[in-house]
């Protein structure tokens, strides 16, 4: 790529070198990363075990999270030049179809490619445009583009967010990211910001995110797989873990870890919530840390 500065399509006053479009692309893939290898997470895939998944393990995620390279730089780089929501969406069908060659047709990062793409491309986008200079980047999310994401559903009917969607009402995916990802700035990042203050390190925080977000989200993974009474165990779960300390109690991995077998007896795995708490790390990172 020999493109090396971007000029703001809406005043031409900003840039962006092609250094920072990377390093949007290293914090999306590292979130990832860190949020794979995390361990003990109920029902979901570690180093350890792949949870209620008999379909893939950490190799595969591994897998898959290597073929996301560029993706988000790509996506955030179409923002900046204001070539708008379609041809960000056209490249996250294009890593999408890259991901599924390398995962042998799993769906591993789907959620993520969307969500992540989505508030790399809004940092990218307040970054060349002072107009949006002080605002969330899930803010920024739901203004440019919350409209055309809801109408882009009946795109995706085949997805298991979309058939949870029609069958219990629940807005997913897309409607998190259409209202300006409120379970992420809600729950996630205040999770994290504050087990990371606190002087925790990164994989308890996120953990702990994690657990704040199975509490509260509507995880379309968790309707496929359980239905409205799965959700509700996993939610009663999680709220009883966190209000009993979370992630700070005496004993946290010796709980969680009973919690993660209950989870795989009843086959549950909040993929949602992984994929948000994912987004809190990205989202933290870009509107608190002063990352872009």
């Amino acid at each position: 790529m020999e493109l090396a500065i971007v000029y703001s399509p809406a005043k031409q006053q900003g840039f962006l070198p092609l250094a920072d479009f990377q390093m949007l692309d290293q914090l999306c893939l590292h979130a990832l990363q860190n949020e794979v290898v995390a361990w003990p997470k109920p029902g979901l895939v570690t180093p350890v075990d792949s949870g209620s998944h008999k379909d893939m393990n950490i190799g595969t995620f591994l897998q898959s999270i290597d073929a996301l390279k560029g993706t988000f730089s790509e996506m955030a780089m179409a923002a900046a030049l204001g070539h708008g929501f379609e041809a960000m969406m056209a490249i996250g069908r294009q890593t999408e179809a890259k991901m599924l060659r390398a995962t042998n047709g799993i769906n591993t990062h789907r959620g993520a490619i969307f969500n992540l793409g989505l508030l790399a491309s809004a940092a990218a986008l307040r970054s060349c445009n002072p107009d949006l200079t002080g605002l969330e980047s899930g803010k920024i999310v739901s203004m440019q583009w919350g409209g055309k994401i809801l109408a882009a559903r009946p795109a995706y009917t085949a997805s298991h967010g979309n058939l949870v969607f029609q069958r219990y009402a629940k807005a997913g995916a897309r409607g998190e990211a259409a209202t300006g990802f409120p379970m992420v700035y809600g729950y996630g990042i205040p999770v994290l910001r504050a087990l990371l203050q606190e002087g925790y390190g990164h994989e308890l925080a996120l953990i702990g995110a994690l657990m704040a977000l199975i509490e509260q989200v509507d995880d379309s993974n968790l309707l496929w797989r359980g239905g409205e009474e799965g959700l509700a165990f996993a939610k009663k779960t999680a709220q009883e873990f966190n209000s009993n300390g979370g992630v700070t109690q005496s004993g946290w991995q010796d709980k969680l870890i009973r919690i993660h077998r209950s989870f795989m007896e009843r086959r549950l795995s909040p993929g949602g919530s992984a994929d948000l708490v994912a987004a809190s790390w990205v989202a933290y990172h870009l509107d608190m840390q002063g990352t872009l």
